[in-house]
């Protein structure tokens, strides 16, 4: 098979675009053409580009058809120099400077350039230049993400029937798949939590040796083992600290499940290490958390006795404090609340706090002010088809999110919604309006067994 016919892989097709793409700057930006000319007989002439378009081909027969005439502004066109025909430039893209010295961008405003480009478009750098791609690959375009401001969530779901982990956009029209997770069977098969750090997603679950975190970082699109938390646990709440780079974890229970917990732990991506937090007021398993008002929030589980907990606590970073909350969480009827029922459905939009209430399969808003939540309407997904398991509930930014299963079709169904500003006021009681969302032509399945956000 020929070199132009053979298939090559990414790693190789990038390497192959580097070593043609890397120019050295006396050559970037001009066109290299070997031929005759009306100045120069046989010598090698350079005709300045500005930004040749990547689809834009120079073939052998192309340039042996161009000369370069100094006693015009235009290429003249033709195989010898007896052609006198000038021909100004149309393409944009392509433009004669009188000068050999064109215009260039440093390194720094490249940079920042390339950090206002979706996230979802950066493979396409890779094909770049070397530098470009150990920008990348190395984590540096996202640090200058970070410290410019610039931040787009994405959303990785891990679903029944599948193997692997896929990552969305923002609007769900574009989905890949991650890497193969390289944990054992155990941990592939059995119950995991997860959650978002910075650019790392962390997947906690229970191998043959005990409970480890698994580690997908973004910027090398990998996965790393460790390091595992301070206290292992599982059935805990969780949460991303903001836009920062931290996660919180709190609660659940042990390895062996003999005790519930009342720790927590904060993950720092930057250092790739855990810190040890005060202890909650309440031991708690089966509990959900979030981030707002610059706190993390832990609500509702279960209490070592089994017993239902309708108290939330708020962990200030500054003060190193937990503060009680009484009936922080609604429950309709906790005496028939099934002992399966999944943690408390929440998420923060606007800075306001969210409930999808399972068994009625109704939106809920918590009013700050008097501590009390206000109906929003029912949701077009099934929360209650198994106790709230199998549904997921996000916010991305100042927007609601939901999928699971709905009363049409078998597939994943997407639905997302703004709520407005100051939905926690105490206002009348009033419906959101929910727009379905796309993902892609082949569906995952309706259960969901976990689904985080990274804001990066």
């Amino acid at each position: 098979m020929s070199r132009g016919k053979q298939i090559l892989t990414e790693d190789e097709a990038a390497e192959d675009s580097i070593t043609r793409n890397d120019l050295s700057p006396s050559k970037r930006g001009k066109l290299v053409v070997v031929g005759t000319s009306s100045s120069s007989s046989g010598q090698l002439c350079t005709i300045p580009l500005k930004f040749p378009s990547p689809e834009r081909n120079v073939t052998c027969e192309t340039l042996s058809m161009i000369s370069l005439n100094e006693t015009t502004t235009g290429v003249v066109v033709g195989s010898s120099s007896s052609s006198s025909s000038v021909v100004e430039p149309q393409d944009a893209d392509y433009y004669y400077y009188p000068s050999n010295d064109l215009p260039s961008l440093s390194d720094e405003l490249e940079n920042l350039i390339f950090a206002r480009m979706p996230r979802s478009e950066y493979w396409k750098l890779l094909f770049v230049n070397k530098r470009i791609f150990w920008l990348v690959k190395s984590g540096e375009l996202f640090r200058i993400r970070r410290d410019i401001g610039v931040r787009e969530p994405s959303v990785f779901i891990f679903a029944t029937g599948d193997n692997s982990w896929w990552g969305f956009d923002r609007q769900f029209s574009t989905r890949r798949q991650l890497p193969h997770l390289p944990a054992d069977q155990c941990f592939s098969s059995g119950d995991k939590e997860s959650v978002c750090a910075g650019t790392h997603l962390i997947i906690s679950g229970r191998e043959i040796e005990g409970v480890v975190a698994w580690r997908y970082q973004l910027e090398t699109n990998t996965w790393n083992k460790g390091p595992n938390m301070i206290q292992p646990r599982c059935l805990f709440a969780s949460s991303s600290c903001g836009a920062t780079s931290s996660a919180y974890v709190a609660g659940g229970v042990t390895e062996t499940g003999s005790e519930v917990l009342n720790t927590a732990e904060r993950y720092e991506s930057r250092t790739n290490t855990w810190h040890r937090l005060p202890r909650m007021h309440k031991r708690r398993r089966l509990c959900s958390g979030c981030y707002m008002d610059a706190k993390f929030y832990v609500l509702g589980g279960r209490n070592e006795s089994g017993q239902l907990l309708t108290c939330g606590e708020a962990y200030d970073h500054v003060t190193a404090t937990w503060e009680l909350i009484p009936n922080m969480l609604e429950v309709d009827a906790p005496t028939e609340v099934a002992s399966f029922q999944s943690p408390p459905l929440i998420a923060v939009a606007n800075n306001e706090l969210y409930s999808l209430e399972t068994s009625t399969n109704e939106l809920r808003v918590y009013v700050k002010r008097s501590r009390s939540w206000r109906r929003m309407g029912s949701v077009p997904v099934r929360a209650d088809s198994h106790k709230g398991w199998g549904v997921a509930f996000k916010s991305l930014g100042n927007e609601l999110v939901v999928i699971g299963a709905c009363d049409s079709g078998d597939g994943m169904a997407i639905y997302s919604c703004c709520p407005p500003g100051g939905g926690g006021d105490d206002q009348g009681d009033g419906e959101l309006e929910w727009r379905p969302l796309g993902c892609g032509r082949n569906r995952l399945s309706n259960f969901i067994f976990n689904c985080s956000v990274m804001v990066a």
